[in-house]
């Protein structure tokens, strides 16, 4: 079972992302605190009710193939109808193609419970998403009237089509081939592997979006143009002609996601025989297909990113649940019978890491988005393109770090559970094995921490990394106010009513474990900077240890923000003080065993290049 957590999402939107001020941005306006709260709770009800009731059957049912059509798990095809007849696909899409136009922050709980609910369902309309953001920004007014809008409705469904057989991550390989007609079309000759609901039986029309070279093109990536292939072709006045000439000859048998079909696609061949080319059309120019492909990455990423929230909270649903009822042993303090689990103190560890993790990682992400949303809506320009640099800077971290720990949290899920932990019947083995390709997909956790380093730390000389550190700055600042306030008024003896000796430690610890953390990244942002051109394979030797402590940090920045908006409901008497209660306890946990790591992967990138390095690699 899965129940969304409506409190923590709805905290972190109010206190954290600051939805009260992105509704009043222009666009937004409709996205009050009512809206917000209603809509997220239609979404949980909704997944918890129709597709989280699917994720069991889906593993053991995966999708099938035969002759080229792929029949989805049982039950996938009546859910997305009903998901698609509930508007949840166009959650944040323009009004104007028949979406809700919503924030970004508003849609990503909302995604996060989808994910959490059945991962395999909701990669579907991930890669929807990106076909939808990527013809917002590059199509044609004619492209974007003939196909979003079914998209949006749910009608068709949109793909990503990039790896291919020889070139894997390096897109700079691709061979796949667009010859142009007279007619201004294109015929697309070429395979690609890894297609995500490449093929599939739950819509009508399937719109891919693949990258291609024309005759001529430069070498390289900068000769890359982008198609838009149907697999049905598209009349001018949108309804479906013949079958397009791209067929999936068989999908991929995985780790986990097994219910969502992972395709690959043969464009021009006819079931063997030399075809006449899969029709398509241009998006945008010739040769700037990987530009305008990256906004459907970025999307994508920041999606996947969510996935590793999801997959992480749903884990730890499950093992609290699990430690509950499970009586094992007899308490370290004594007992005279055996007690249940949860109360082992290695056990709460377990709990405790997987919860603060879960949390710290929606926070940031969720923060994250209303970057997004202020760079798109915010009126004045020089905001705009600072929460523009935000968000392009926290995406990698968003995608790479809440994947990685989504690992951790989802195998600390089995060790909850001990030996049946490893026994598919609880179902906790599958939470890691569907977690495992988070950190591969839509580009390595290596690719994400390049990034970082390059386009989004080395490129700027740390500016922006630097900005949000001093942010930070301020939060531990805020921290020791706010613990010598607490510490005033217990002197007074109204420690009960206002807070606790306990409630100072706390604040005083997240400083000071906030502060350290903050140092750390700030020495990894300079070594970073100082070395980027001098000595590359140095800096990119820590690219991955650098990626995880600014998540690390940042994550832990907005448990400490949490931490005071916690502490100050609980001083005025509002919310709910048991939740508030655990909030500032588990940014406490956070701080003394998450950030607690911060120095020491400050260590690893600024000293550790040479232990890298050291071995040639005959060595190996």
């Amino acid at each position: 079972m899965y129940k969304a957590p409506l409190k923590d999402m709805m905290f972190v939107l109010r206190e954290l992302a600051g939805i009260d001020r992105l509704a009043k941005l222009p666009g937004f306006e409709e996205a009050t605190d009512d809206t917000v709260a209603a809509v997220l709770e239609e979404s949980a009800r909704f997944n918890a009710e129709v597709i989280a009731p699917l994720n069991r059957d889906g593993d053991l049912k995966p999708s099938s193939v035969s002759d080229g059509r792929v029949t989805t798990s049982p039950g996938f095809k009546e859910a997305f109808r009903q998901f698609a007849d509930g508007g949840w696909q166009g959650l944040q899409h323009p009004q104007a193609f028949g979406g809700q136009g919503l924030p970004k922050v508003v849609a990503t709980p909302c995604i996060e419970m989808l994910n959490a609910a059945n991962l395999s369902f909701a990669l579907c309309p991930l890669l929807t998403d990106g076909a939808i953001e990527a013809l917002l920004t590059a199509g044609t007014d004619a492209q974007r009237a003939r196909f979003i809008g079914p998209m949006i409705e749910g009608r068709w469904t949109g793909t990503m089509n990039l790896t291919e057989p020889q070139a894997g991550s390096d897109l700079s390989q691709v061979r796949t081939r667009a010859e142009p007609q007279p007619d201004g079309s294109y015929r697309v000759f070429g395979q690609k592997i890894f297609i995500t609901y490449g093929e599939h039986d739950m819509a009508e029309n399937i719109v891919h979006l693949v990258l291609g070279r024309v005759p001529g093109a430069p070498e390289g990536v900068k000769g890359i143009s982008l198609f838009l292939v149907p697999k049905f072709v598209v009349a001018d006045d949108g309804s479906l002609g013949e079958r397009n000439d791209v067929w999936c000859p068989s999908i991929e048998h995985k780790l986990g996601i097994k219910a969502s079909p992972t395709a690959v696609l043969i464009f021009g061949e006819d079931h063997g025989e030399v075809g006449r080319g899969a029709i398509g059309q241009l998006i945008g120019e010739e040769n700037r297909g990987l530009e305008y492909m990256f906004v459907m990455m970025n999307a994508a990423r920041f999606a996947v990113g969510m996935q590793g929230v999801a997959i992480a909270d749903r884990a730890y649903q499950q093992a609290v649940g699990f430690a509950r009822e499970r009586i094992q042993s007899r308490a370290i303090e004594g007992s005279a019978a055996p007690v249940a689990i949860i109360g082992h103190p290695d056990v709460r560890r377990m709990l405790m890491t997987m919860r603060a993790y879960t949390e710290g990682a929606r926070a940031l992400a969720y923060v994250a988005a209303a970057a997004h949303d202020a760079a798109e809506a915010d009126p004045d320009a020089e905001a705009a393109k600072q929460n523009r640099a935000v968000y392009e800077y926290l995406v990698p971290i968003v995608k790479g770090f809440s994947t990685e720990m989504s690992l951790e949290v989802t195998s600390l899920g089995i060790q909850v559970h001990g030996g049946m932990g490893f026994i598919e019947e609880t179902g906790a083995a599958q939470h890691l094995r569907d977690a495992r390709i988070l950190t591969i997909y839509e580009g390595t956790t290596a690719i994400q921490a390049n990034d970082l380093v390059g386009r989004k730390t080395a490129r700027d000389g740390g500016r922006t990394a630097k900005g949000l550190i001093a942010q930070a700055g301020r939060t531990v600042a805020a921290l020791r106010e706010a613990g010598s306030r607490v510490a005033a008024i217990d002197g007074g003896g109204d420690g009960a009513a206002s807070g606790s000796g306990a409630d100072r430690d706390d604040l005083g610890a997240i400083a000071t474990r906030l502060e350290r953390g903050l140092e750390a990244l700030g020495r990894a942002v300079d070594f970073i900077v100082a070395g980027a051109k001098g000595d590359p394979r140095a800096i990119y030797a820590g690219s991955v240890p650098y990626l995880m402590l600014a998540g690390t940090v940042l994550a832990g920045w907005q448990m400490g923000r949490a931490a005071l908006a916690a502490r100050e409901g609980l001083a005025a008497g509002r919310g709910d003080r048991e939740f508030l209660e655990a909030k500032v306890a588990t940014a406490r946990f956070y701080g003394d065993h998450i950030l607690a790591r911060a120095p020491a992967l400050a260590d690893s990138i600024v000293d550790g290049a040479r232990g890298v390095l050291a071995l040639p690699e005959v060595a190996f």
